[in-house]
């Protein structure tokens, strides 16, 4: 079961501070099209500028999302070590996301049954 900690955090610009790996949050999110929409996702590291997620739901793209994208955090939701989602290293790091938004990332584990 997982352990949900509702947090409604002020409108401020966000920052590195507000967020977690390994942590689901529901947010108020301003996607690149300038539309605010809700949106929950996965954060599987934090940059100094940006972090890198998994939106539930979606597709299995990797995304970057700036933490000043983030308008509000509704809920934030840790993972428990059994649930957590790995991808290589390489993929996550500082390096690899430096000209891009968006990376697609199928896999497969043998833990999960697939």
């Amino acid at each position: 079961m997982m352990a949900q900690c509702n947090t409604i955090q002020r409108n401020a610009e966000m920052d590195k501070t507000d967020f977690q790996p390994d942590t689901r949050y529901t947010i108020t999110w301003q996607r690149p099209d300038g539309r605010v929409v809700p949106a929950t996702f996965y954060v599987h590291k934090l940059h100094d500028n940006a972090m890198i997620v998994r939106f539930t739901g979606a597709d299995a793209a990797l995304r970057k999302i700036g933490y000043a994208e983030v308008q509000k955090i509704v809920a934030a939701d840790p993972v428990p070590p059994e649930q957590r989602r790995s991808v290589p290293a390489a993929l996550l790091d500082e390096g690899t996301w430096r000209d891009r938004k968006e990376m697609a990332h199928y896999a497969s584990s043998p833990a999960r049954g697939k």
